[in-house]
C-alpha cells in the first residue's frame, strides 16, 4: 500500500458485567488504540458525579487488592528463586476467589519455610559466636564462676527434667543454646543482651541452678561438645529445609507464573477501567481501529458480550477534535514481509501524517540497493544472507532477539552478492570469478560481433589505467540514484501537500513543483554541458522562472487566494526571506545531490580494503606455513570488513534516507498506531 490504512474511531458501550471481558479481549488482540481522554456525550449532573465517584473508589480499592496479591506473589517467587513474567501471558485470565485463595495458600506456605530458615540461620550464627568464645577461653586458668563476666557469653548450669528441656528449647527458640550435660543436667548459653530473657524462661521451667565447685577452672568440655552437636543438628535442618524449598519451587513455580500473569492483566485492566466514562451500570470507551478490521471486530465483540454491546463508528472527518487539529489520526501501515521489515527506519524518524503517502516501500527498495552498491562481495553478502536465514522464526533460538533484522539481512545480503558478481569479489578474492566472467562476457561479445579478449571483471573498482573511465561512470551512476531518490521525495511532498490542501507549498515552495523544476532543469544543463553542449540564453529563463516562483511565492499565493496584505512583514523582510530561500534551495539541492557521491566512495573504499586483505594474504602464502597464515589473514580481514564496514555502510544508508530523502517531505509528523495490548512484545 502506498498510503496508510484508513482508520475509524469507534465508541463502545457495555455493561459493567462485560467490561473486564471486553478489556481482556482488546488487550490480547491488540486491535484498538484507546483514546486517552474520551469525551462524555452526556453532561454530568449530581447523580452521575456520585456514580462516577463510587465507581472510581471501587476500582481503586480493587487495584490496591490486586497490588497486594502481586506483592505476595513477588515475595514468594523471590524466595524460591522463580522469575515471574512482567506482562500477561497469552493464556492469562482474570483472577477470581479461587486464584486469591491459591495465592494465600502458597504465600503462607512459603512464609513458614522462610521464617523457619531465618530462625535456623540466626541460631547457627549464635552457635558459631558462642563456640568462638568457648575456644578463646578454653584454656583460661581462672575459676569457672569468673566466666560469668564474659563480654558476650552468659552461662547457666543446673537441673531440668527432660520434658521441661523440650519446652524450654521451644520457648527460647534462637535466643539461647541449650546443651544437655547428661541425666537431668543442662547448660544454657546466651548472649549478654539475652541473659534476662534466659533467666526468666529458666525460672518458668523450674530450673534448679547447680553451684560449680569452688576453684573449678576453665569451661566444661561438655559445653564445646554440645555446641558442636547443636551446630551439626542446625546444619542438617538447613539442608533438609533447602530440599524442601527446592520441592516447593518445582511445585509452585508454574502456578506462581500463571497467577502473576493473571494479576498483572487484572491490574492493567483495572487501571484502564478507572479512566472510562461510567453511567450507572454502563461503561463507555472509544478509540481508533483500522477500517478494514472493523466488521470482524464488531462480530467478535458481539460474540464475547452475547450481544450486550453498542458500537458507533465514525470517519476521521466526523471527529471534532480531528477537524480542529487537536488530535491526530493514528497511522497504521500494511505491508508484505519485505517492506514491513523497514518500517522501523521510517518510524524512527517520524510517522507520516494520516492520509499522506507512505514512504516505506521506497525506503525498502533504496536501502537494499544502496547497501548492495557499497558492500559488494559475493562471499560477504552470503554471510549476511546466512545470518538473515539463521535469525528467522525457524532459525537458531539463540539469535531470536535479532528476528526483526532477518528480512533486511536477507535483502542486503542478496543485493551485496549481486554487486559482488559485478565487481568479481568473493571474500576479497578477485581471481575466483575471472574465468566465468570472461566466458559470460565473451558469449555476449560474440552475439554482438565484438572482438578482443573479454575483461575479467564487469565492474572493476580498483583505480587502474584501463578502468578510470568506468570508475567515473560508476560515480555518475551513484549520482543518478541520488537524483531518482531526491525526485521521489519531491513528488511525495507535492502529492502530500495537495492532499492536505496546502497548495502554496505544493506549487511554489523549494520542495514543491517550482523547486523540482529548478532542480531538474539544472541537472539537464549539467548533463548537456558534460556531453559537449553549451549554456544557452534560454537556460537563464529556465532557471529564472522557477526561481522567481520560489522568491515571490508568498505574494503569488496572496494574489491567487485573495489574502491581504501582500507583504505582511514589510518589503525588507520579504526581500531578505526571499534571498535566504533561494540560497537555501540552491545549497540544499547541490549538497543533497553531491552527498550521494559517498555511495561510490564507500564502494571504492570497500574495494580497496578487500584488495589490501587479498594482497596481504598472497604475500604470506609463499612463506613457511604460508597457507595457514594466508587463511588466518583472510578470515580476520573478512570478519573485520563484515562487522565494522557493514555497520558503517548501514549507518550511511540510514543517513542518506534521513537527510536526502525524508527531509523533502517530512515537514510534519503524524502519530504511530499503538493499539492497547497486554503484551508489549508480540510474537511474529
Amino acid at each position: 500500500m502506498i498510503r496508510p490504512r484508513k482508520m475509524k474511531q469507534i465508541e463502545l458501550t457495555v455493561l459493567e458485567r462485560d467490561v473486564d471481558g471486553l478489556l481482556g479481549f482488546l488487550g490480547r488482540r491488540g486491535v484498538m488504540q484507546l483514546s486517552q481522554n474520551p469525551e462524555d456525550p452526556v453532561p454530568l449532573d449530581e447523580a452521575r458525579t456520585k456514580q462516577q465517584g463510587a465507581a472510581r473508589a471501587r476500582d481503586e480499592a480493587l487495584y490496591q487488592d490486586i497490588q497486594e496479591q502481586l506483592k505476595k506473589l513477588k515475595t514468594a517467587s523471590e524466595y524460591l528463586g522463580i522469575e515471574l513474567p512482567t506482562e500477561p501471558e497469552e493464556t492469562s485470565v482474570f483472577p477470581g476467589p479461587a486464584e486469591m485463595g491459591l495465592v494465600e495458600e502458597m504465600s503462607s506456605a512459603v512464609a513458614l519455610v522462610s521464617a523457619e530458615e531465618q530462625g535456623l540461620i540466626q541460631e547457627r550464627a549464635q552457635i558459631e559466636t558462642a563456640m568462638g568464645e568457648v575456644r578463646a577461653f578454653a584454656h583460661l586458668n581462672v575459676p569457672f564462676s569468673a566466666l560469668d563476666q564474659l563480654s558476650y557469653l552468659t552461662l547457666r548450669i543446673g537441673r531440668l527434667d527432660l520434658k521441661a528441656q523440650v519446652a524450654l528449647r521451644e520457648s527460647l527458640a534462637n535466643r539461647a543454646v541449650l546443651v544437655p550435660l547428661g541425666e537431668d543436667r543442662v547448660l544454657a548459653a546466651a548472649s549478654r543482651k539475652g541473659r534476662f530473657a534466659l533467666d526468666s524462661e529458666l525460672k518458668k521451667c523450674s530450673f534448679i541452678p547447680i553451684t560449680v565447685p569452688e576453684g573449678y577452672h576453665q569451661i566444661p568440655a561438655e559445653l564445646h561438645t554440645g555446641l558442636e552437636e547443636r551446630l551439626e543438628e542446625v546444619d542438617q535442618k538447613l539442608q533438609n529445609l533447602g530440599e524442601r524449598k527446592r520441592c516447593l519451587g518445582e511445585e509452585y513455580g508454574p502456578r506462581l507464573r500463571v497467577l502473576a500473569g493473571s494479576y498483572t492483566m487484572a491490574a492493567i485492566a483495572t487501571q484502564l477501567r478507572a479512566k472510562l466514562v461510567v453511567s450507572k451500570s454502563l461503561y463507555r470507551l472509544s478509540g481508533w481501529v483500522p477500517a478494514d478490521t472493523l466488521e470482524s471486530l464488531v462480530t467478535e465483540l458481539e460474540h464475547i458480550t452475547d450481544g450486550r454491546i453498542a458500537v458507533w463508528a465514525f470517519d476521521p472527518d466526523e471527529i471534532a477534535t480531528v477537524k480542529e487539529g487537536k488530535e491526530k489520526v493514528p497511522v497504521s501501515l500494511k505491508h508484505g514481509a519485505f517492506v514491513r521489515s523497514f518500517e522501523g527506519v521510517v518510524f524512527s524518524y517520524g510517522a507520516p501524517l494520516y492520509g499522506t503517502i507512505d514512504p516505506t516501500p521506497f525506503v525498502a527498495v533504496f536501502f537494499t540497493i544502496l547497501f548492495g552498491i557499497m558492500f559488494g562481495d559475493v562471499g560477504q553478502g552470503f554471510v549476511l544472507l546466512l545470518l538473515g536465514m539463521l535469525t528467522r522464526k525457524r532459525g537458531i533460538k539463540a539469535l531470536a532477539g535479532f528476528r526483526h533484522y532477518s528480512t533486511p539481512l536477507v535483502a542486503v545480503g542478496l543485493s551485496s552478492m549481486f554487486m559482488g558478481l559485478l565487481t568479481g569479489s568473493v571474500f576479497t578474492n578477485e581471481e575466483l570469478l575471472v574465468a566465468p566472467t570472461r566466458q559470460l562476457l565473451g558469449f555476449f561479445m560474440s552475439l554482438t560481433g565484438q572482438t578482443g579478449e573479454p575483461p575479467g571483471h564487469i565492474l572493476h573498482l580498483m583505480p587502474e589505467s584501463d578502468n578510470i573511465e568506468k570508475l567515473f561512470y560508476f560515480f555518475g551512476f551513484t549520482l543518478g540514484v541520488g537524483v531518482i531518490l531526491t525526485s521521489i521525495g519531491l513528488w511525495i511532498n507535492i502529492i502530500n501537500k495537495i492532499i492536505l490542501k496546502k497548495y502554496e507549498k505544493a506549487f511554489f515552495s523549494k520542495t514543491g513543483i517550482a523547486g523540482m523544476v529548478l532542480f531538474w532543469y539544472a541537472l539537464f544543463i549539467a548533463i548537456r554541458c558534460l556531453m559537449g553542449g553549451r549554456f544557452a540564453w534560454f537556460d537563464i529563463l529556465g532557471l529564472m522562472v522557477p526561481g522567481f516562483c520560489i522568491f515571490f511565492s508568498p505574494v503569488i499565493w496572496c494574489l491567487i487566494s485573495g489574502e491581504r496584505p501582500l507583504l505582511a512583514e514589510g518589503l525588507m523582510v520579504f526581500i531578505m526571506e526571499g534571498f535566504v530561500e533561494i540560497l537555501e534551495t540552491l545549497s540544499s539541492y547541490i549538497s543533497n545531490t553531491v552527498s550521494f557521491l559517498r555511495v561510490g566512495a564507500f564502494a571504492l573504499s570497500h574495494g580497496v580494503l578487500s584488495f589490501i586483505v587479498f594482497t596481504l594474504s598472497g604475500m604470506v602464502s609463499h612463506l613457511a606455513g604460508g597457507s595457514l597464515f594466508s587463511l588466518i589473514i583472510m578470515i580476520l580481514g573478512n570478519t573485520v570488513i563484515i562487522l565494522l564496514e557493514g555497520m558503517i555502510v548501514a549507518i550511511q544508508v540510514v543517513r542518506l534516507q534521513y537527510y536526502e530523502f525524508f527531509s523533502k517531505f517530512f515537514t510534519e509528523t503524524g502519530v504511530e498506531f499503538s493499539p492497547f495490548r497486554f503484551r508489549r512484545e508480540v510474537k511474529s
